[in-house]
């Protein structure tokens, strides 16, 4: 619908609808992220507490549906595809926040509370093992009408074992609803049901925000460790590789450099102990100690041979490979408060 043809429906509304719908309209306008959330079953009090926690950088606005229809279709720009959720008790949420961090907010603002007779159950009503408190009485028999295994022990009434009484998407009965209140048992969660959300030309429902923000950074920062290794191996240089790469490289000449005995003031130190450690070894080997020089008779055996020792410096681009692992990790962690990527998954999920 047009603007031209919202204003048309406008026309012979009441001077206070008016009001009403162009003040709708300047807050749709005036926020980044729109959506419409359930408030059937808040009691007015509740509401009002959860709209005072909200503010100022959550506006929840109450109105008639016909009003908030009238005001989305005006805006148009395709909001007005929220006009699909405006069904039963529901109102208008805004916010400068992305739906990731609206729905994780709206998610931590619920709240316990008890459910009536004739309620549908959200998930499965268990009442727990235990003391339940009360006197020997007529009780006992309503906990075990309902399903539960309940007796009198040491004076009072209680719950043997855990007692699922009512499935996920039941009815309630009114017996049940009296005894899950006397043992004060809230079994489902009162707050604003978030049912769609529009920012930024694309509409999310629950479901696409519902996700595990820990499991999806740790996922995140496993791949670009997992990259940054690759690019190691591969030898292919970036910005974020380049020293680890340089790093691999002189651990490789250098075991290239003693395994060849290649003369380099570099390798001079290593070079000495080598010849020193294959010397011992081979004078430790021979029997005859008068055919030694008197400074190599009676030495032991280094703790790694020559072989052993040349074999261990041949690991230096193990070695390497694996500090360049660590270093990896180093670098996630570090990249956690620096990285461009990590302050926008941090943006993102509020």
């Amino acid at each position: 619908m047009s603007a031209q043809q919202a204003e048309r429906k406008t026309e012979n509304l009441p001077q206070w609808k008016k009001e009403e719908v162009d003040e709708l309209v300047d807050l749709i306008e005036s926020y980044d992220s729109i959506g419409v959330v359930g408030v059937t079953g808040i009691p007015s009090r509740q509401l009002q507490a959860m709209r005072a926690e909200l503010y100022p950088d959550t506006v929840l606005r109450m109105s008639r549906n016909t009003l908030l229809t009238r005001a989305l279709e005006q805006v148009d720009d395709g909001i007005e595809v929220l006009t699909e959720e405006l069904e039963g008790q529901v109102g208008l949420i805004a916010t400068d926040s992305n739906p990731f961090a609206l729905f994780k907010k709206l998610e931590a603002s619920k709240t316990p509370a008890p459910i009536n007779a004739g309620e549908i159950a959200p998930n499965d009503i268990v009442i727990p093992e235990g003391d339940t408190g009360v006197d020997p009485g007529p009780f006992v028999g309503e906990l075990q009408q309902v399903g539960a295994q309940a007796r009198i022990m040491d004076g009072s009434i209680q719950v043997t074992e855990d007692s699922h009484v009512l499935d996920a998407g039941e009815e309630v009965s009114e017996q049940l609803a009296n005894v899950l209140s006397e043992l004060g048992i809230e079994p489902k969660e009162v707050g604003l049901d978030l049912r769609s959300v529009y920012s930024e030309g694309v509409l999310f429902d629950p479901e696409d925000l519902d996700i595990d923000v820990d499991a999806y950074r740790s996922d995140v920062q496993a791949a670009a460790a997992q990259a940054r290794n690759l690019s190691v191996n591969a030898a292919y240089p970036t910005a974020q590789t380049a020293n680890l790469l340089i790093a691999k490289a002189t651990g490789e000449a250098k075991s290239l450099g003693l395994y060849a005995a290649i003369e380099s003031p570099d390798l001079a130190d290593d070079l000495i102990r080598k010849a020193d450690a294959q010397l011992r070894a081979l004078a430790a080997n021979i029997e005859d100690e008068e055919a030694l020089p008197e400074e190599l008779r009676g030495v032991s055996a280094p703790a790694a041979s020559a072989e052993e020792t040349s074999d261990d410096e041949s690991t230096d681009d193990q070695d390497t490979t694996e500090t360049a692992d660590a270093a990896d990790e180093d670098d996630a962690d570090d990249a956690d408060g620096e990285d461009d990527g990590a302050a926008g998954l941090g943006n993102m999920f509020g």
